[in-house]
């Protein structure tokens, strides 16, 4: 009998698509070579080959699953690997966003500046930082208040300033000035020209008013201003402070734009008490471009007195313009400081003297009226 072609079982008669190994040997396993896919990757290694089978068993072809690689652009793997949009901007391009930003914020030296500025925070929130029994707050007031207000002072009003050498470099002093300009922004004026100056705090007295509203009474105590009593001058300048006072009052800065340049009444004359009390220079101040800022033209009394405030300014841009007509006018400012009135040369019980009190009040306001004049006389116009 000749020999007879063997096909293995699962090839469908066709030869040449077994396992693709030499069929010579039985133990040799019959299952078919896993087909690979076109992929870029090589497949997944077969598995265990079947066990071989004893001779003259029937063999069964068992086909191998196959794997199938999901595509690179699969919607699963894009939806758990998306990258951020800014992931792939480098390093050294954040480090120079970041250099330019604070060059543009703390200047050219910037480094030292943010250094600062760091410090300062670090300080506020562990509140390493200094408060007085006043409530001032010097850290606050020269950063913030004083730097806020230091354009407005230079460059809208462009104050100019004479006689500043007769303000003491140490010790207590009073300065005592005129009030005028509808609202007491000359006040907050002298005290940044003060510290500009001469580089010492200006401590305000102000009235019952300002320590009565709910926000304007915190940035008053931050800024260095107290109650204007005897008590809290006295020990101010006792203990070396510059205080400053407004001895017209309302009185001063509510008067109507026809009566501009004329001083009010003194009060009582409880700044010179204070300062015969306490044998410290008295220096007098005259103001002379506040009065235009805001031209008194009218009240309405019975609204101020339901609101319980002074008065209710009408001028000649408010209340027509609105909340524009609180902007200011560009007037320009002269400030001069006189020579100082001494009083240590005083008795030490000159204070309780009506009399003594009332011709120092007199000659203080006395100078000052008079320096206003002459700076009217001397100023070429209202705005320059």
């Amino acid at each position: 009998m000749g020999d007879a072609e063997i096909i293995p079982i699962g090839t469908r008669g066709k030869p040449g698509r077994g396992t693709g190994k030499q069929p010579s040997s039985a133990a040799r396993g019959l299952a078919p070579k896993a087909k690979t896919p076109p992929s870029r990757k090589p497949a997944p290694p077969a598995p265990d080959p079947a066990p071989a089978a004893e001779p003259g068993a029937a063999t069964v072809d068992v086909p191998t699953p196959t794997t199938t690689e999901a595509p690179a652009t699969s919607t699963a793997v894009a939806t758990t690997h998306e990258r951020h949009p800014l992931a792939g901007i480098p390093t050294s391009a954040w480090l120079s966003a970041f250099q330019q930003a604070a060059r543009e914020v703390f200047g050219e030296h910037w480094e030292p500046r943010l250094a600062h500025f760091l410090a300062f925070l670090r300080r506020r929130v562990t509140g390493d930082y200094v408060v007085d029994e006043y409530g001032f707050d010097a850290e606050i007031t020269q950063r913030f208040f004083i730097a806020a207000l230091r354009p407005i002072a230079q460059q809208w009003f462009r104050i100019e300033v004479r006689g500043i050498d007769n303000i003491p470099t140490e010790g207590g002093a009073l300065i005592v000035s005129n009030h005028s300009g509808t609202i007491p922004i000359d006040g907050v004026m002298t005290m940044v020209t003060v510290h500009d100056q001469t580089g010492r705090h200006l401590r305000a007295l102000g009235a019952d008013l300002v320590f009565k509203m709910p926000v304007i009474s915190q940035l008053a105590r931050k800024g260095g201003a107290t109650l204007a009593c005897n008590e809290d001058a006295e020990r101010m300048l006792r203990s070396g402070e510059l205080v400053g006072v407004w001895p017209e009052g309302f009185k001063g800065i509510g008067k109507p734009y026809s009566q501009r340049y004329k001083l009010q009444r003194f009060g009582r004359g409880g700044f010179v008490s204070a300062a015969l009390r306490t044998g410290v220079p008295i220096v007098p101040l005259a103001v002379v471009g506040a009065e235009e800022i805001y031209p008194l033209v009218g009240n309405i009394p019975a609204l101020a007195r339901l609101l319980g405030i002074p008065y209710i300014p009408i001028t000649p841009l408010f209340p027509l313009l609105g909340p524009l007509g609180l902007v200011p006018l560009p007037s320009k400012w002269l400030l001069e400081f006189g020579e100082p009135i001494r009083t240590d040369d005083y008795d030490a019980g000159a204070a309780e003297d009506p009399m003594l009190v009332f011709d120092v009040t007199d000659q203080v306001r006395e100078t000052i009226q008079q320096t206003l004049y002459s700076l009217l006389m001397q100023r070429e116009s209202v705005f320059k």
